[in-house]
């Protein structure tokens, strides 16, 4: 494994520390960064516009956040907000932009939603302390890294060879890669802590378990592969994983208030998770929310952690400055590459790196593409790592307070993701501006030109920035009669453009814009119209439109950017970013 890690040449590890497009791609979407940050890079605070952030997406991303901490966006539930509280982090280019809090840490006295009294509530703060749930895999697997590049642990050995017991009733073949990207066939979960009665025989529950499918051949999230790994750092470091996570993580970096099992000293500052009745627990404040994690003494390969959204920035920074934060390195860059490359080819609608989730729409909103990295904890926490415009996204919640049956956050999740991405810019390619789409979910725009009077066949240039869900369609369309319309073969080129004639234009992840070229049959008379179709959810950063020239047989049809006043727009905007 060491000789593979030396001979990694993607232009993150080779290039790291160094900004390929300096002062230019600062506050830009459509200028993706190849290589990690400086990792000199220091999170400092500073206003939106001071680093090109266009603030009006951010607030309004921020009004909702705090608004679901009053009412459900579902109108049909009217009986309880979307969660108690929540804090919130974004950052862009080493600049905190955004910092909010809203709602409470504590709130609710039972099960059943009863609202303690006004005096007993306790508001969200800055330095509120949040049970990260599944976002402790991200720490679990940053010390499996650090034994790889130490040369302890190789990515491809069996499990088994640091853990002869696991090496049973068929997981002999499966390997510490295959437990980080969730592709070795384990269950994803067990009640630990009801079916077995001490943490000994928990452990070896998961060690005996056989796998439900053949290992490498399915994607299955499984909590039983962190546990795994966090049994393999401590068999071979010697030491309990949360000392491990500390003397190697959170102490260098000092992350002050991140660790598993919080002290009494800091309750106070503690947001309460669910009350629990199974096992009776009550109202869980301080104490990992996690049945097997609790039943595992409250330290665990895949949850335990606790931290703040202060916290949780330093380490995002940290993977966006190549594994370095104020002077203390916890991984080398070309290590950190590794680990956020895709490993899940063969899985594509799941992919992973090596603990980091990658490309989900989902949870990251817009900011979602190939080199976005992050991961969501049950509780309602998430944290997105964007490194194409060195971003960052936090959203701490406590959702689970007082009910895990309130339901799922991920469209605040999205929200947030999506209020950043849209606050950088898209930079026209023509021009001082280009045709927006602007639209939300389940919705439809068009920009139509006026009807033209060719001669002969219709040749059709412009320029395009997609980023959509591949579901989400750009469509030209060519009408003969202001009523029927026909969509228009398209042949794209440019970066991520998709290959061979297409009938539309769609995807994320490629943040480039394109050139497109179009050939439309004679007709006496003809219109054209970009249309634009959202359905129910995902958006993306939406759609720019640019350069729009219309010829036949050389002679100018229509000049988009000198007679804007030719195309109609509906739901489509001018727009300068």
């Amino acid at each position: 494994m060491v000789a593979v890690l030396a001979t990694i040449t993607t232009a993150a590890g080779a290039a790291a520390g160094t900004a390929s497009h300096g002062r230019d791609a600062e506050g830009r979407f459509d200028r993706p960064q190849p290589a990690f940050a400086s990792p000199r890079t220091v999170l400092r605070d500073a206003p939106p516009g001071r680093v090109g952030l266009d603030p009006a997406p951010i607030d309004a991303a921020l009004t909702k956040i705090d608004e679901w901490t009053r009412t459900h966006p579902d109108p049909l539930v009217k009986d309880h907000p979307l969660y108690s509280g929540a804090v919130t982090v974004l950052a862009h280019d080493g600049a905190v932009v955004s910092r909010s809090t809203s709602g409470y840490a504590v709130r609710y006295a039972d099960a059943a939603g009863t609202e303690l009294p006004d005096a007993e509530k306790v508001p969200m703060r800055r330095n509120t302390i949040f049970d990260m749930a599944s976002v402790s895999k991200l720490f679990t697997s940053l010390v499996v890294m650090q034994l790889v590049e130490a040369g302890q642990v190789d990515l491809e050995a069996p499990v088994s060879t640091y853990l002869p017991e696991f090496g049973v009733n068929g997981k002999e073949s499966i390997t510490v890669a295959q437990l980080l990207t969730h592709t070795s066939g384990l269950v994803s979960w067990i009640p630990l802590w009801s079916r077995y009665p001490d943490i000994p025989s928990r452990i070896q529950a998961v060690m005996d378990i056989a796998p439900r499918t053949t290992p490498g051949t399915n994607y299955e999230y499984s909590d039983l592969n962190l546990i795994t790994l966090g049994v393999l750092v401590e068999r071979l470091t010697g030491e309990r994983l949360d000392e491990v996570v500390a003397d190697r993580i959170t102490r260098p970096l000092r992350m002050v208030d991140t660790g598993y099992n919080p002290p009494a000293s800091k309750l106070d500052r503690i947001a309460a998770t669910e009350f629990q009745t199974a096992p009776p627990r009550g109202m869980v404040r301080g104490s990992v929310h996690d049945e097997n994690a609790w039943s595992l003494g409250g330290v665990a390969g895949h949850a335990g952690i606790f931290s703040t959204a202060d916290d949780l920035a330093i380490l995002a920074q940290t993977i966006l400055n190549g594994g370095s934060y104020r002077g203390a390195r916890i991984l080398r860059p070309e290590t950190l590459a590794l680990m956020l490359e895709n490993h899940n080819e063969a899985f594509p609608a799941n992919p992973h790196g090596y603990g980091f989730e990658l490309n989900q729409l989902w949870f990251m909103g817009a900011l979602a593409g190939p080199r976005t990295a992050g991961h969501t904890g049950f509780t309602g926490t998430d944290l997105v790592i964007d490194l194409s415009s060195r971003s960052f996204a936090i959203l701490l919640t406590n959702r689970v307070h007082p009910s895990r049956g309130w339901g799922s956050i991920n469209l605040a999740r999205e929200t947030l993701g999506t209020g950043l991405a849209k606050a950088l810019a898209v930079r026209p390619q023509h021009g001082r501006d280009s045709w927006y789409s602007g639209i939300g979910d389940a919705s439809q725009s068009t920009l139509t030109t006026v009807s033209l009077q060719p001669r002969g066949h219709v040749e059709v240039k412009f320029n395009a920035f997609v980023d959509s869900e591949i579901t989400d369609p750009l469509t030209l369309e060519a009408s003969v009669d202001g009523t029927t319309w026909t969509p228009v073969p398209l042949r794209v080129s440019g970066r991520g453009a998709p290959d061979g004639e297409v009938v539309s234009l769609s995807g994320s992840g490629h943040r480039a814009w394109w050139q497109v070229r179009a050939h439309v049959p004679h007709a006496a008379e003809i219109t054209l119209r970009w249309h634009f179709v959202t359905n129910t959810r995902y958006t993306g950063r939406g759609v720019h439109v640019d350069g729009i020239i219309v010829t036949e047989r050389g002679r100018l049809l229509l000049n988009g950017e000198k007679e804007p006043h030719k195309l109609q727009p509906d739901a489509w905007q001018r727009r300068s970013r």
